[in-house]
């Protein structure tokens, strides 16, 4: 999904995206269904080429709950993920 974000609102074709994530086509596709299932991402085919999308505004509203549900407690930390380096086992 990072991969589409960055991409912006033009998307990615699945093939480029497949070879930027190097995870075989299945794999793929089983993720995006799961993407387009939750309103994520949308596809569009343009003559032989299926664009893969981002749906911003299903993102932004995302985002807002996580923030309101989430952080409702108190303290709330916002900070960047960590890195699968920096989690200990």
């Amino acid at each position: 999904y990072r991969e589409l974000v960055r991409a912006g609102h033009e998307g990615l074709p699945v093939g480029e995206l497949q070879k930027h994530l190097e995870i075989p086509a299945s794999t793929l596709s089983h993720h995006l269904s799961a993407l387009i299932s939750a309103g994520l991402i949308s596809q569009e085919r343009q003559s032989r080429t299926l664009f893969c999308r981002p749906c911003y505004a299903q993102l932004e509203q995302l985002m807002a709950f996580l923030t309101e549900e989430c952080c409702a407690g108190g303290s709330c930390s916002l900070s960047p993920a960590k890195t699968p380096e920096e989690t200990p086992l």
